[in-house]
């Protein structure tokens, strides 16, 4: 494969090379790449190698995160809620008894979601090792969401196949999910719900994609914010010159 020079690591944030060292974390590498005058000396394989280590660290951190017990009930940045006009009417629904049957359903989806995001973690990898060089100029010369943009566009498609099954064998267990479809799917019929909702299974399935993207976005902004140093001995001979 013919190598493209280094010259697409941006020169402006190369004013940003004088940050002190600290535990490299997640996606942090990324920016780092970006930064270090020493990649001037390394080779384009090695830069290109040395992003591929951060964006896989970074899928793992997200993965990490979501996946742990609660990891989307005790997030409000990522909690699944009821859709659309059922969230408006949570409150109608407890005061007619119904509370108790809302958090079951609310609990379910989340844990639901939790289950599934561990089966992100290969596809999210596979996706990092496909990476071109042309990948990675876009994404260490791209917007703010590169990194997660890149990830959203390849991996959406296989990561809703390997979720909807898990997600499914979950909400199956609740009793009030016959109600729900036929519920959602009245009031999406008069223009209360997106139709996409109606199903409780792709409603998670979605919400969960969407909580995943987020995290790494969250991480990503941080690290293009404030980069920080290195962490292996590949990211060491890239980065040494921090």
């Amino acid at each position: 494969m013919r190598t493209t020079p280094l010259s697409f690591v941006s020169p402006a944030l190369a004013n940003l090379a004088g940050h002190t060292r600290s535990a490299c974390l997640g996606l942090a590498c990324l920016a780092a790449l970006a930064l270090a005058p020493a990649a001037q000396a390394v080779s384009n394989g090695d830069a290109v190698a040395g992003l591929k280590e951060a964006l896989s660290r970074g899928a793992e951190v997200a993965v990490g995160q979501l996946g742990k017990t609660n990891g989307f009930l005790g997030d409000s940045r990522v909690k699944i809620p009821l859709p659309g006009a059922l969230a408006q009417a949570e409150g109608m629904l407890r005061m007619a008894g119904m509370g108790k049957q809302a958090d079951e359903v609310v609990d379910a989806m989340n844990h639901a979601a939790e289950q599934a995001v561990v089966e992100a973690k290969p596809v999210l990898l596979k996706a990092v090792k496909g990476m071109s060089v042309k990948d990675a100029q876009g994404v260490l010369t791209g917007g703010d969401h590169a990194a997660t943009d890149y990830f959203r566009q390849t991996t959406s498609g296989e990561l809703t196949q390997k979720f909807l099954p898990i997600v499914k064998k979950a909400t199956d267990r609740l009793q009030v999910k016959p109600q729900y479809d036929k519920l959602a799917g009245k009031a999406a019929g008069l223009g209360l719900m997106d139709a996409k909702d109606a199903n409780l299974d792709d409603y998670v399935t979605r919400k969960a994609l969407d909580g995943l993207f987020l995290m790494i976005a969250e991480q990503e902004k941080a690290i293009r914010k404030d980069p920080v140093g290195t962490g292996s001995a590949l990211l060491q001979k890239v980065f040494g010159g921090l």
